[in-house]
C-alpha cells in the first residue's frame, strides 16, 4: 500500500495524474449549517467562492487600506487588492499540489473580511475599546461576517459556507487550542468562534486542510512582496536599504546585474516579480519533501499531522523572519506611518465612545431593532459590528460629520 501511495504521490507531483488524495473534495464536503440543495453547475467550493466575492463585506475592502490610510494615494494595496492577490498565489501553489484552487481561493479572498478601517491601528483601538465585553478579534469577526452579519438570504443569516471554507477561514493559521496551538499566540478563543463551533465543530485543535495552509503561506508572500513595493514607493526606505536584507538584497543586485541602468519602477517590478516566484518554488517543493515523508492518504489525515503540511523551508522561513523585522522597523514605525495611524486609532476611539453613549438614536435605523441597554455586552458587540464594517473613506466621514473637524488624515 505505501509503495503504490508513494508512485502516487510521485505521479500528481509531476503533475501526471488527477488530484491529490490528500486534497480536500467537494463532493466529500461535510455539508453546511443549513442544509442546501447541490448546484446542478458548481461545485461545493466554487459556491462558497461566488458567494465571498458578492458580499457586501468582500466589496467594502475596496477602501480598507493594509498600512497605508486612504488619503495617502490610490496606488497602495487596499484590503482588496490584497486579498485579490493571495487568491492568485493560492490557485498557483494549490494547483502544482494537486490542491482543489476553489477552496484555496475562497479561503483567500474570504480571510481579511472581519478588518477594521485604518489597518490593524483601527483593531488595535477597536480591542482596546472593547476590553470590558470580550475583545475584538478580526478572525472571529470575519467568522461572524460569514455566519451573520451578511444577510442576504431568505432562509438564514450568513453565506452558509460549507464546512471546509470557514475551517479555513478560523485556522488557516493554525489550531487555536490543544498541544499543537502556537503558545506565542496563546489567548482565549473568541466567543465569536466557540458560540460558532458548539453548533457546527470546525475541529479548533488541529491544522486546517492542506487549501487552507496554501491560503496561510500564500497571504504571507503576497503581504511580504506588496509591502516591499509600497515601502519603496512612498519613499519609506531605499533600494539601498535593502541591499543586506538576506534574500531580498541579492534579488535586487541580480536584475541590477542584468539590466544596467534600468529605471527603477521597473526594477523593482521586477525584483518584486522574481521573489514571489522564488517564494512560491520554496513553499512547494518543502511541501513536496513533507508529503513524501507523512504520506497521507486524506486531507483529514492532513489535519491529523503534528506540523503543517504546507510550509516554507526552513532557511527561506529564517530569510523571512529577516524580511519582516526590516518591514517593521522601517515601514511600520516610520514616523509618517505611525503619524497617520496613532490619528486613526482617535477616530476609531471617538467612533466607539459616541456610538455607545446612545446607541438607540445614534446608529442607523437598521441596527437599533439590534441594540439592547446601554453599556452592556450585547450592544457594545454591535457597536463593534458596526465600526469595523466601515471603510476608511466612511470613518473619516463619519467623524468629520460628529464632531465636526477633520482628524487630519
Amino acid at each position: 500500500m505505501v509503495s503504490i501511495l508513494k508512485r502516487a504521490v510521485h505521479s500528481w507531483s509531476l503533475g501526471l495524474s488527477r488530484p491529490a488524495p490528500f486534497s480536500c473534495r467537494p463532493d466529500a464536503s461535510r455539508g453546511r449549517l443549513f442544509r442546501e440543495a447541490d448546484s446542478r453547475l458548481r461545485t461545493a467550493f466554487q459556491r462558497d467562492r461566488d458567494r465571498v466575492i458578492h458580499s457586501t463585506a468582500f466589496r467594502r475592502l475596496k477602501h480598507k487600506t493594509q498600512v497605508f490610510v486612504a488619503p495617502e494615494g490610490d496606488h497602495y494595496r487596499t484590503r482588496l487588492t490584497h486579498s485579490l492577490e493571495v487568491a492568485q498565489i493560492a490557485r498557483s501553489i494549490a494547483r502544482c499540489l494537486g490542491l482543489d484552487e476553489d477552496l484555496a481561493e475562497a479561503v483567500a479572498l474570504a480571510h481579511d473580511l472581519g478588518h477594521t478601517p485604518f489597518g490593524h491601528a483601527g483593531e488595535e483601538a477597536l480591542d482596546q475599546a472593547m476590553q470590558d465585553w470580550g475583545g475584538f478579534d478580526h478572525n472571529a469577526q470575519t467568522l461572524r461576517i460569514l455566519t451573520k452579519l451578511e444577510q442576504r438570504y431568505a432562509e438564514f443569516d450568513g453565506l452558509n459556507l460549507s464546512w471546509e471554507t470557514l475551517e479555513g477561514v478560523v485556522k488557516h493559521n493554525g489550531p487555536l487550542t490543544g498541544p499543537l496551538a502556537d503558545p506565542k499566540k496563546a489567548k482565549a478563543v473568541p466567543a465569536a468562534i466557540t458560540e460558532y463551533v458548539a453548533q457546527h465543530d470546525l475541529g479548533l485543535d488541529t491544522f486546517a486542510g492542506p487549501e487552507a495552509q496554501v491560503a496561510a503561506l500564500s497571504d504571507d508572500i503576497a503581504y511580504d512582496n506588496h509591502d516591499i513595493d509600497d515601502g519603496l514607493r512612498a519613499g519609506l526606505f531605499r533600494i539601498a536599504d535593502l541591499r543586506d536584507v538576506p534574500l531580498v538584497g541579492p534579488v535586487f543586485a541580480e536584475v541590477e546585474a542584468k539590466y544596467p541602468g534600468l529605471a527603477e519602477g521597473r526594477l523593482i517590478g521586477e525584483s518584486i516579480r522574481r521573489l514571489i516566484g522564488i517564494m512560491v518554488e520554496d513553499v512547494i517543493a518543502e511541501t513536496r519533501r513533507r508529503i513524501e515523508k507523512a504520506l497521507p492518504r486524506s486531507a483529514d489525515a492532513v489535519r491529523g499531522l503534528s506540523q503543517p503540511l504546507v510550509a516554507f523551508s526552513e532557511p527561506m522561513r529564517a530569510q523571512e523572519r529577516v524580511l519582516r523585522k526590516f518591514l517593521f522597523e522601517h515601514m511600520y514605525k516610520h514616523e509618517r506611518v505611525l503619524r497617520t495611524t496613532d490619528r486613526a486609532r482617535g477616530i476609531v476611539r471617538d467612533l466607539f465612545s459616541w456610538y455607545m453613549a446612545e446607541p438607540a438614536s445614534r446608529l442607523p435605523a437598521e441596527w437599533r431593532a439590534r441594540v439592547g441597554s446601554k453599556n452592556n455586552a450585547g450592544t457594545a458587540r454591535v457597536v463593534a459590528d458596526y465600526i469595523a464594517g466601515m471603510t476608511d473613506r466612511f470613518a473619516l466621514d463619519e467623524h468629520r460629520r460628529i464632531f465636526g473637524f477633520d482628524a487630519g488624515l
